[in-house]
């Protein structure tokens, strides 16, 4: 084939292709052409070069951003594939990363009879404090502070109870209108321990087998969508803003659930529209080697939950699991996905991931974490049965679209 007869080909091509000329300018075109054919006092030589020379250099832009999105898509699934690496991003960004199979040190084991230390977000990684003060008893939930100044952010409130998890979608919960919290969890319940075992060893792949200490793993994705489906999806969550609801917790025994100002403040959209699709089929087509890099064998999928996370001024979650209650206990993987407002108008709203250590067939925080600071487009994915918690936010303007947004999933088996 002449280089002609190739130009040639590829121009029926692109002719009829409705990304590079709609039908209706493609009439336009011809009917033009004909027009110019039939005007006898005109030099259509003329004519026809202008036409020619217009058309090309549409179709060339069009052409050229039809074979950009193909390009970014591809190189973007490249990138998901071959770029997975394991991150430990503390809040101090001296401090090296911590690759795969390189546990966090444990923390010391208390002196016989003691209690074990909650989780004290005051302080950097590894370094264990005193436990706050337990809450006067009988005391009432404390509803949202709202006459913190901006810059300020709130003392964080007293722990909750062990095990409480994000209440999964229900769309009967209207915002505004927050039900009375549950009664406290029966004493001594923990977080659900974290279903290491799901499959036999098979093929030479180490199954991750339930142990006294678990490491805070987690896999980091960078750039997780291309530039434009992260603009839609922000501007489809700005446009869904009267549609987010108050948060609500799961607590272990409890059926439904309830807002709770001393466990978690935010607001939640349970509908993504098409973008949950998208980000879904995403997860799921990286999901192999994330299992891989953690030592797990595949494990069947029997839904995949999605929600955005709208957090504010003050708003945060304190230490839980997200499969502690029996309603939820079927979630194996949690992802959490950053995306906010260039340049960021937040501080704060730090992910941190504790090493769980196991009490009494469950597993407890320990004072050792990873912390993960909301980045741009990146997505975070752990065990849904490790303990973690959000950071309080601070948001000075206190505008949604200045909220730390996340796309919070939960892969269930």
């Amino acid at each position: 084939m002449t280089a002609r007869e190739m130009i040639d080909s590829l121009s029926g091509t692109l002719v009829c292709d409705d990304r590079i000329l709609s039908v209706p300018e493609r009439e336009l075109l011809i009917d033009l052409l004909h027009r110019t054919r039939a005007q006898s006092s005109v030099r259509q030589d003329a004519i026809a070069e202008t036409i020619t020379r217009i058309v090309g250099e549409i179709v060339a832009e069009r052409a050229l951003a039809v074979l950009g999105q193909s390009m970014t898509r591809q190189l973007l699934q490249q990138q998901l594939t071959s770029s997975l690496s394991f991150a430990d991003r503390s809040s101090d960004h001296d401090m090296p990363v911590i690759r795969a199979g390189t546990p966090v040190p444990p923390s010391p084991a208390p002196a016989p009879g003691s209690a074990p230390r909650p989780p004290n977000t005051s302080v950097r990684a590894g370094t264990p404090v005193p436990p706050p003060p337990a809450p006067a008893p009988g005391s009432a939930p404390r509803p949202p502070n709202t006459s913190v100044r901006a810059g300020t952010p709130p003392s964080p409130p007293p722990s909750p109870a062990p095990g409480s998890a994000p209440r999964p979608p229900n769309t009967s919960v209207h915002a505004g209108t927050p039900p009375s919290p549950p009664p406290s969890p029966a004493p001594g319940s923990a977080p659900r321990p974290p279903n290491t075992s799901l499959q036999p060893k098979t093929g030479g792949v180490a199954v991750l087998e339930a142990s006294d200490y678990i490491s805070a793993e987690c896999v980091v994705f960078d750039e997780f969508l291309t530039a434009p489906e992260l603009h839609t999806l922000r501007q489809y969550v700005l446009e869904q803003e009267m549609r987010f609801e108050l948060s609500e917790v799961l607590s272990p025994g409890m059926t439904g659930g309830a807002v709770d100002y001393e466990h978690r403040r935010s607001r939640v959209l349970m509908d993504l529209g098409g973008h949950e699709s998208m980000i879904v089929d995403r997860v799921l087509t990286c999901l192999p080697r994330v299992l891989q890099k953690w030592g797990r064998d595949p494990f069947p999928i029997s839904r995949v939950e999605t929600q955005v996370t709208a957090s504010n001024h003050g708003d945060f979650f304190r230490c839980h699991s997200d499969n502690g209650a029996e309603a939820v206990a079927a979630r194996e993987i949690t992802f959490v996905y950053f995306f906010h407002r260039e340049p960021k108008q937040f501080s704060g709203g730090e992910l941190r991931i504790y090493d769980s250590r196991r009490e009494n067939d469950n597993y407890v925080p320990t004072s050792n974490y990873r912390t993960m600071i909301p980045e741009q487009n990146q997505l975070v994915l752990f065990a849904s049965g490790l303990s973690h918690e959000i950071t309080p936010v601070d948001c000075p303007s206190g505008l949604f679209a200045d909220s730390r947004f996340t796309v919070n999933g939960w892969v269930h088996r």
